[in-house]
C-alpha cells in the first residue's frame, strides 16, 4: 500500500501551483540552459553544461516527489475548532526542562518549514501534541528519550 499524505485542500492546491510551475517553466529553462552550453562544444569539460544537467536531474527529482504526493493525497477537511490540536493549529508549549516557551505550527508532511517552526504533524512533536487539549502534557519520543511539553495555547 503506497504511503499517504494527510494535507488540507490548500496544501494540494499548494503542491499543484509548484507541480505547474516545475513542469511548465523551470524545465524548458533548464532545457535551454542545456541547449545553451551544448553549444559551446566540448562536453567533457563544459562545467556549464554539467550544472543544468545536475540542475535538471533535481527538477525532475523534484517533479516526481511532487506527483507522488498529489497522487497518494488524503485531504482533511480544514477544522476551525482551536480546543485541541489538530493541522494547522498554532501551538505554542512550554518545556519545563529547559524552562522555554516554543510556539509551532503543525502542518502536513509536504509543507514542513522548520526554520518557521512548522513541523509536520508525523514528526515526533507533532504527533504527540495531535489531539491534546489546552493544558495537558504530552511525551514526546526523541533519541536521546523522552521529554514533557505542556500545551500552554493553541490557535
Amino acid at each position: 500500500m503506497a504511503e499517504q499524505f494527510v494535507m488540507t485542500q490548500k496544501n494540494l492546491d499548494d503542491l499543484k501551483e509548484e507541480l505547474e510551475y516545475l513542469v511548465k517553466t523551470k524545465r524548458p529553462e533548464i532545457i535551454e540552459r542545456i541547449a545553451e552550453a551544448r553549444s559551446h562544444g566540448d562536453l567533457s569539460e563544459n562545467a556549464e553544461y554539467d550544472a543544468a544537467r545536475e540542475e535538471q536531474r533535481s527538477n525532475e527529482g523534484k517533479i516526481a516527489e511532487i506527483e507522488y504526493q498529489i497522487k497518494n493525497a488524503v485531504v482533511q477537511e480544514e477544522i476551525t475548532d482551536n480546543s485541541y490540536v489538530h493541522l494547522n493549529s498554532v501551538v505554542t508549549v512550554y518545556d519545563e526542562e529547559f524552562g522555554e516557551e516554543e510556539t509551532y505550527t503543525i502542518s502536513s508532511v509536504t509543507d514542513v518549514d522548520v526554520m518557521n517552526n512548522k513541523i509536520s504533524s508525523e514528526s515526533p512533536v507533532g504527533a504527540a501534541l495531535m489531539r491534546h487539549k489546552k493544558g495537558e502534557e504530552v511525551l514526546v519520543a526523541s533519541p536521546d528519550g523522552e521529554y514533557k511539553l505542556r500545551i500552554v495555547n493553541i490557535r
